[in-house]
């Protein structure tokens, strides 16, 4: 006669423990080509990393101290040299001066590019497919070929060396991507959800700002991001634009810096920070929709 072996009974309110999991052990093959590639991820890492931390470390440091070596504690740290810098130089006209052309040119993107992405996801309008392809072919264009158009147009609109002389070709810059990204977000939000709304009785614009704006949002987050940071730091149309000093940005503001008959590399190392930590901090703010936006784009 079988006997079968019946599973052993628990006791009312206790849990049977879980078996112990083995350790996976990887061939050796694996092992040794993971440790290559961890050690040249971390060498191009530190090669990556070095001229920003010199940068950082330059800032704490008098001249002297700069000239005299690479090394990246400062003996003597101090904060003059920032304090100094945004004195002297007058960095914070400047930055309101970022500030405004940044705000204005993302906001600009952020809104009309929205919109137009929106009716290029969910309208249906005569030569919708070959007007979205022309956009999405603008990628491929340089930006430098348009350089000597714009400022010739701005000259003749006598906007040229004004701040929305500035802001206008900056949301005019980001169309291809900025619709790309956002029409392949806004095509990955289910139709039953606008077909929902129109049964309420809601219109095109209100199902665009109360279901697909919210629903957009790490998209909206990542596009806003990859435009306040090159609008942060541009320096080309800035630079051929801008003549008046009291409209100058912070990067004009650098260069007159290093224009100086003797470098101050601390005080330029100082400048430069106070460029980037602004550009830091927003990313490390929006880093968590930054990457589900990307995600989400390259998924549409």
């Amino acid at each position: 006669m079988a006997i079968s072996a019946a599973p052993a009974a628990t006791r009312p309110g206790t849990e049977p423990t879980p078996a112990p999991k083995r350790a996976r052990r990887w061939p050796p093959r694996v092992v040794l080509a993971r440790t290559i590639i961890a050690l040249l991820l971390a060498g191009y890492a530190v090669v990556s990393l070095y001229p920003f931390l010199w940068m950082v470390s330059a800032a704490f440091k008098t001249q002297q101290e700069v000239v005299a070596g690479g090394h990246l504690i400062p003996r003597d740290p101090t904060l003059s040299t920032l304090v100094d810098t945004w004195n002297r130089l007058h960095f914070f006209d400047y930055f309101v001066n970022s500030l405004q052309v940044t705000v204005a040119t993302t906001l600009g993107v952020v809104v009309i590019y929205s919109a137009a992405s929106y009716a290029f996801a969910v309208l249906h309008f005569p030569g919708r497919v070959a007007l979205y392809r022309l956009f999405v072919a603008l990628l491929f264009v340089p930006g430098v070929v348009t350089l000597l158009p714009i400022v010739l147009l701005e000259n003749r609109l006598a906007i040229l060396g004004t701040h929305l002389g500035l802001v206008l070709p900056f949301i005019n810059g980001t169309a291809p991507f900025a619709i790309l990204l956002l029409t392949n977000a806004f095509r990955a939000i289910p139709a039953e959800l606008r077909d929902s709304a129109r049964v309420d009785g809601a219109g095109e614009l209100r199902i665009f700002a109360r279901v697909y704006l919210p629903l957009a949002r790490p998209a909206l987050v990542t596009i806003a991001l990859l435009t306040a940071i090159p609008t942060w730091n541009e320096y080309l149309l800035t630079r051929v634009s801008l003549n008046d000093p009291a409209t100058y940005t912070l990067p004009i503001a650098l260069q007159a810096l290093k224009s100086s008959q003797v470098v101050q590399y601390n005080s330029l190392m100082a400048g430069a920070l106070i460029v980037v930590i602004p550009v830091v901090i927003g990313f490390l703010a929006a880093q968590r929709y930054f990457v589900n936006g990307l995600t989400g784009a390259i998924k549409g």
